[in-house]
């Protein structure tokens, strides 16, 4: 287990981010490890949802290399709300205020920008390219097997559809009367575990012109206060069925995400730092 490590955490929306500087990336095994131990909600830093592995570019450029571990252990290809956390912890490490970032992720490279709000010097609005999204994966049983699943999800009400995206990682979205009614730790895992390699699961409404409501599981995490590309996913999905344009706020437990759809999908939020400790 590696020890000496400084943790920088960052908090988006109730998403949660643990950020360690390192030279090399450590070994796969031990950072599952690490993982699963820092971010222990009953650790001394207060736990998080996911352990960030952050590599700075040698010639001081203003790009960086990212590995993502959720709480769990599991390695996870991309967070939105984890790039806009990142590219904070690397002004504050940069003592700037306004900050570009390129990122290298496992889903392949994207850029970030944040500023000030004016309002807290420790929270700042990020604004992330997320790339392509494309359709995701479907149930292992197939469309049958999903009906089945969310005939028994209490709270769910009548689901009536239900569409998959990837953004570098995979999502479902499934429109229900009220996403908050939806007891999410049962109903989490039943529709996750229909997908052999795992899924986030969004469960979603209209909430008013250009405005979604969601709820969120993610996949090696739980439940959690928000997800930057499961906003991105379900505003992509509820844009394709005509139910908002292509500028959507997505209201989930946390807070409020952005997105736009309209050239490169962008992703906009806060992201607040919480403090740092030695593991």
């Amino acid at each position: 287990m590696s020890t000496g490590q400084r943790l920088h955490k960052f908090d988006a929306l109730g998403n949660d981010f643990l950020v360690a500087f390192v030279d090399e990336w450590p070994d796969d095994a031990e950072t599952a490890r690490s993982a699963v131990t820092w971010c222990d909600r009953h650790g001394g830093i207060g736990g998080a949802d996911g352990l960030i592995y952050a590599v700075l570019d040698a010639a001081g450029a203003n790009s960086v290399a990212m590995r993502l571990w959720n709480s769990d252990g599991s390695a996870a290809e991309v967070s939105g709300n984890g790039l806009r956390c990142l590219a904070h912890a690397v002004a504050r490490r940069r003592r700037e205020d306004e900050f570009d970032l390129t990122v290298q992720t496992d889903a392949g490279v994207r850029t970030c920008r944040i500023r000030p709000t004016g309002d807290d010097p420790g929270t700042v609005v990020g604004e992330g390219q997320m790339g392509e999204v494309a359709s995701g994966p479907l149930p292992d049983g197939g469309a049958g097997e999903m009906l089945r699943v969310l005939e028994g999800v209490r709270g769910a009400g009548v689901a009536s559809r239900w569409e998959t995206r990837r953004l570098g990682n995979p999502h479902v979205v499934i429109e229900v009367p009220d996403p908050m009614a939806v007891r999410m730790h049962e109903a989490g895992p039943a529709v996750e575990a229909l997908f052999s390699g795992g899924i986030n699961v969004h469960f979603g409404a209209v909430a008013g012109e250009d405005e979604l409501t969601v709820s969120v599981w993610e996949r090696g995490a739980g439940a959690t206060g928000a997800c930057g590309t499961g906003a991105v996913a379900a505003a992509s999905v509820f844009h394709d069925w005509g139910c908002v344009g292509e500028h959507v706020t997505v209201r989930m437990p946390g807070g409020d995400l952005r997105v736009d759809l309209s050239g490169p999908v962008m992703l906009e939020g806060p992201s607040r730092y919480v403090g740092c400790a030695d593991a």
